[in-house]
């Protein structure tokens, strides 16, 4: 049955506390190989997550009991977002994970085993470009708050739909959450980022400029797995993942149910994950030639940044036809 929520934290210069959390994680027996040798001898599936509503089909599937019902042992493991999420399977403390590709695809460069298996949702209006106050023009912005991967792409491709040079303005590196106090206080200008930061930008005085679509960008989110559980557990994975997909379709067709599921889960006002919802197409499908095309592209973009030190084996990390194998029967 569905377990309840941990409130894991696993992105690097988060806090002390959060490096502490980490190192009581590896202290208790949690570290990489400890975690993954007791994943691979249980059937429980860890499935780590972010805190908004773009993973209302994974709130859903708890709050209503479909992997109960399908058999399946099945904990979320809340993360703040962004790299904490795949970094939660990298630490091996969660077995599946949900984030963008921008993000999986960093971390793809630095860990081979990382493999992605399906996309559940996608997106060109859920992440939206915010303007502190007294910001009305891209060319008044001279500091941005990034965070790694997906946020990092969509300042840099706004910047660049804006004829400003990426490298007049400054890239303030931060977790989402810390978005909107730095744009309160005037540490940064801007920043492109979803909900709930979105709107707590604009109580802290921003305002929203326009949507990723609006300067042609949209990203997609993968499900993803260490690729030695996913060799030894694909049967289960794939079972999981048929009841991510049948959550996706609930949340597409009756979003007020997915709604509920996200506020008692995350207390986000249904009314705001409604709005949210109606911004993402949620559905779990096979990751197919475009996607990879699209991702050697993202990772072109962070080796030039400088981000990541190699490119990651795209061709082999991005399992095509995977989901259409092992999670459709």
């Amino acid at each position: 049955m569905e377990g309840t929520i941990m409130r894991e934290w696993f992105t690097a210069g988060r806090s002390a506390a959060a490096l502490g959390l980490v190192g009581t994680l590896l202290l208790a027996g949690c570290s990489r190989p400890a975690a993954q040798a007791e994943a691979e001898a249980s059937s429980k599936v860890r499935i780590a997550v972010g805190v908004d509503a773009a993973y209302a089909p994974f709130y859903l599937a708890k709050q209503e009991g479909l992997f109960t019902k399908a058999g399946l042992d099945v904990e979320l493991t809340q993360t703040e977002g962004g790299a904490a999420i795949t970094n939660a399977v990298i630490a091996g403390v969660a077995q599946l994970a949900a984030s963008s590709d921008a993000t999986i695809v960093t971390l793809m460069a630095k860990t081979p085993d990382l493999r992605a298996v399906a996309v559940f949702q996608e997106s060109s209006k859920y992440l939206k470009v915010v303007l502190g106050k007294g910001i009305t023009d891209a060319s008044q912005i001279k500091t941005m708050a990034v965070a790694p991967g997906l946020v990092t792409l969509a300042a840099a491709r706004y910047l660049e739909s804006k004829k400003i040079d990426r490298a007049s303005v400054k890239f303030v590196t931060a977790s989402a959450p810390d978005f909107p106090a730095l744009l309160g206080k005037g540490d940064v200008d801007a920043y492109v980022v979803y909900e709930p930061w979105i709107s707590r930008g604009v109580e802290q005085g921003g305002t929203v400029h326009e949507s990723i679509g609006d300067y042609g960008m949209k990203y997609v989110q993968w499900i993803d797995a260490d690729q030695k559980w996913l060799a030894g557990n694909t049967e289960l994975a794939g079972k999981v993942v048929k009841v991510i997909a049948e959550a996706a379709d609930i949340a597409a067709k009756e979003p007020q149910r997915a709604a509920d599921a996200t506020q008692k889960e995350i207390k986000i006002a249904a009314e705001e994950t409604l709005k949210s919802i109606g911004q993402i197409t949620f559905g779990v499908r096979d990751l197919t030639d475009a996607d990879v095309t699209g991702a050697k592209s993202t990772a072109d973009f962070f080796l030039q940044e400088k981000l990541i030190a190699t490119a990651p084996n795209l061709d082999e990390q991005l399992l095509k036809n995977w989901y259409s194998q092992n999670a459709t029967k």
